[in-house]
């Protein structure tokens, strides 16, 4: 079974028209989002409904802040998630397709399983809010606790940086393994990294396709000058939300 694994569009619009793109290219009919469809960006109405035809579609940390109210949000990340509350309040000119969205976000589940595989947007301990960072391997106790949840391999988001993390405490960004890697015996964590919001210091959306135990992540092109503008355009949306799309940042 071939499938794509998505997170972290942020309303990027480009970005996931872009990555649904290059995903149809590669004869993909599955696609899994990990999580936080929406906040920092300008189009979370439009974003939404091409996920819905996610097969399996998770809850974010923005999506809960969108529903709920946004917890540890800074001051940047909160303004935008009222702002996109106010957006999918808008009932018009489709009423019933805005009713769509707030049902389909309020009944996204944190947490999927299938077989011995994970997958979440945060982490296997806490599903929706807590970051597993690259340096985060030199944190033993927290390490050996997170691979204690999995039976085999977890794929999550949530720190927008691609990798993986293996058993013995290693991260391996997707550039160090010819941005391949073969699923073995041993426990892995991946991370599929962001569509919308890329922060490795690499502009392009990323996303994961995974075939046969073979992990491949994908970088993907898209018009960020668009979403910039986009985003300048809304005084709702702080500019560095767009500026630091430039940078992978």
């Amino acid at each position: 079974m071939k499938r794509a694994l998505i997170s972290d569009i942020h309303s990027n619009l480009e970005a996931l028209s872009a990555v649904l793109d290059d995903i149809r290219q590669q004869g993909i009919t599955e696609i899994y989002c990990l999580g936080d469809i929406v906040g920092y960006g300008p189009n979370p109405r439009e974003c939404i409904d091409l996920v819905m035809k996610c097969k399996v579609c998770l809850l974010g940390n923005h999506d809960q802040g969108a529903i709920f109210d946004p917890e540890g949000f800074n001051t940047g990340a909160e303004r935008a998630i009222f702002w996109t509350r106010q957006q999918l309040e808008k009932y018009t000119p489709d009423p019933a397709q805005a009713q769509r969205r707030w049902d389909f976000l309020g009944e996204l589940p944190r947490v999927y399983k299938e077989g011995k595989m994970l997958f979440v947007h945060g982490s296997p301990r806490n599903p929706l809010n807590e970051y597993v960072f690259p340096e985060d391997i030199h944190n033993t106790r927290k390490m050996e606790r997170l691979f204690g949840m999995i039976d085999w391999v977890a794929f999550q988001g949530h720190t927008h940086v691609p990798g993986v993390f293996t058993q013995d405490f290693r991260f391996l960004a997707p550039e160090e393994i010819n941005w391949e890697y073969r699923l073995g015996e041993e426990k892995a964590m991946i991370n599929v990294g962001s569509v919308g919001q890329p922060r490795d210091g690499d502009p392009r959306a990323c996303y994961v396709i995974l075939e046969d135990g073979v992990v491949r992540f994908r970088r993907v092109e898209y018009d960020f000058e668009e979403t910039i503008r986009k985003i300048r355009a809304i005084p709702d949306l702080d500019d560095y939300l767009g500026e630091r799309l430039r940078q992978g940042r």
